[in-house]
């Protein structure tokens, strides 16, 4: 069988030693992915597999493109007759529930905007994104944390919200079995979407505020055709594993699109916890032929005794998330022969960065530009910086938005993209610099966002929450290195009069964060001080901070 089915949508030159010089996309007029890949798949080879899925508790789904189209169909139906429609906006906190799999491709088929998120959402984090993006329905797994901390945000909104759950019925919310199994036959809406339509928003942690709204148009998937077929060299006989929930964007660039694109299965595994053993056991068990993930991951996996595995039928290893360490590179590839190819993006992007699979990769870089984004290291005045300099990475828009890439941020009142976009260029925030032959070495923010366990924390966010403690007068939130996790949260704390620093005190503030927002976002290290560093202005200085610790 011929895997060409992305080749319509591609112009790609490669020089003689298999290098590609030239890329471009071919952009429909009127592209949807549900419509013009899934059903299209479905209708040239119904049976082919799309994803393997395995529940934690062993249940096993072998789902077919002819599957994905079907059930996408009877939910969308569903979603319709629930009211949704175009340019409504629908929460998922689906984890790796293959319900999200056919969900968002119904919403793509109805042109309701889909918001993924990670269920360690609490009740304040639901309340802001349902409020701050005018969310219409919200579809979650039923797990009694969750619910309860769903329904706690709905009690504080002064609107209905349709709230469906997955998997087993919950009292006062509708089962998605229920209402798909009663829903008429699907007819697609006759105001279909378009191009330049909002397809998703991603909440993504910044550090001066609330998280912002990211919104990506409906030929945004069209990009992820490098990410699938260059960088993770997926085989569409075999299966792809890229390790995240379905909450972050990551699944978005290894879970769906590029790689249904190369008409390549996905292996699902919908684990609660990641355990190293158990993950590289499903590795050798299912065969997988490619395989990403975050570097935390491989630094746990190198911790195991790699020999006990069966890994042979890897063929390609990728990573992104956080710089790669390499030692955990060379550790890898001693036990299964393969490099480690780094890759580099935003959730404002795809792919923009990487060690492309014609490449002799450099441990530790980034890789080289992708053909699809003019990409330079640039100092103040945007002039290229020289080999070793360090810059910020930026992207020239002058000549127009590349395919993949943003289209803006929600009710953007802050004038957010004015300060990520001057002078023509998207200012990325990074920094890195260039070696002499074109690699690219990441140096770290421009501004404080935090990068742990590939985890994106804004300081913010967590500061936020830890001021609501009597104890706390002031705080400051930052990253600090680790050796497993790339980097922990660490509060800078100055106590509230009548408070004394202790290690109960410090327990205490570590379970209120816990409880009162993503659990992943606690300070890990707690230091409590008399006084913050500021600036003339009264700001928060917390560079000083990071470079204090960074000397201990």
């Amino acid at each position: 069988m011929a895997y060409d089915f992305h080749k319509k949508y591609v112009r790609e030159v490669f020089d003689e030693n298999g290098v590609l010089t030239s890329l471009s996309f071919a952009v429909p007029e009127h592209f949807n992915f549900a419509y013009d890949v899934v059903d299209a798949l479905a209708k040239k080879e119904p049976d082919k597999l799309a994803m393997l899925w395995i529940g934690e508790t062993g249940e096993k789904k072998r789902i077919t493109f002819g599957d994905v189209s079907r059930e996408s169909d009877r939910i969308a139906s569903a979603l319709a007759a629930e009211g949704l429609k175009k340019g409504d906006k629908a929460l998922l906190i689906l984890k790796r529930r293959y319900e999200f799999w056919y969900t968002i491709i119904a919403l793509h088929k109805l042109g309701v905007i889909g918001i993924p998120a990670t269920n360690q959402l609490a009740a304040k984090d639901i309340e802001y994104r349902i409020a701050a993006a005018d969310v219409s329905a919200l579809i979650a797994i039923p797990d009694e944390h969750l619910i309860g901390e769903c329904e706690a945000a709905f009690a504080r909104i002064d609107r209905p919200i349709t709230h469906i759950t997955v998997g087993k019925k919950h009292d006062g919310w509708l089962f998605y079995d229920e209402i798909a199994e009663k829903a008429p036959p699907f007819v697609p809406p006759a105001e279909r979407a378009e191009n330049g339509d909002t397809m998703l928003l991603y909440f993504t942690s910044g550090t001066t505020g609330m998280p912002k709204m990211v919104m990506h148009d409906f030929y945004y998937p069209i990009a992820h055709i490098t990410t699938a077929k260059y960088w993770h060299r997926v085989d569409p006989e075999g299966l792809h594993l890229t390790v995240s929930e379905t909450g972050w964007m990551k699944a978005m660039w290894g879970k769906l699109y590029g790689q249904w694109f190369m008409e390549a299965a996905v292996f699902v595994y919908d684990m609660d916890r990641f355990h190293a053993d158990d993950l590289l056991r499903k590795i050798g068990d299912y065969k997988i032929t490619t395989f990403c993930a975050p570097p935390t991951i491989y630094r746990f996996f190198i911790k195991e005794d790699l020999s006990k595995y069966d890994l042979s039928s890897l063929k390609h290893a990728t990573t992104a998330g956080e710089a790669l360490n390499p030692e955990v590179h060379d550790k890898f590839k001693e036990a299964t022969g393969l490099s480690l190819m780094e890759g580099f993006g935003q959730t404002e992007t795809t792919l923009t960065v990487a060690n492309f699979y014609w490449m002799k990769n450099r441990p530790g870089s980034m890789g080289k530009p992708s053909p699809v984004y003019s990409l330079k290291v640039v100092d103040a005045d945007h002039k290229p910086c020289a080999p070793g300099v360090v810059g910020e990475i930026v992207i020239d828009i002058r000549n127009g938005k590349p395919c993949g890439m943003f289209s803006g941020y929600y009710k953007d009142t802050a004038g957010l993209l004015d300060s990520v976009i001057r002078d023509g260029y998207y200012h990325t925030g990074d920094t890195a610099w260039v070696d002499e032959d074109g690699f690219l070495w990441y140096v770290g923010r421009t501004d404080d966002i935090i990068k742990s366990s590939g985890y994106r924390i804004g300081p913010f966010e967590v500061e936020s929450v830890l001021m609501e403690h009597p104890s706390v007068l002031e705080c400051a939130v930052t990253g600090v290195p680790d050796p497993v996790r790339g980097q922990i949260v660490k509060a800078t704390i100055v106590l509230a009069r009548g408070y004394e620093p202790s290690e109960e005190l410090k327990k205490e503030l570590q379970n209120y964060v816990k409880n009162h927002t993503a659990p992943y976002k606690y300070p890990r290290a707690v230091e409590f001080v008399d006084e913050l560093p500021k600036t003339i202005s009264g700001k928060i200085k917390r560079n000083e901070i990071r470079e204090r610790d960074h000397q201990k």
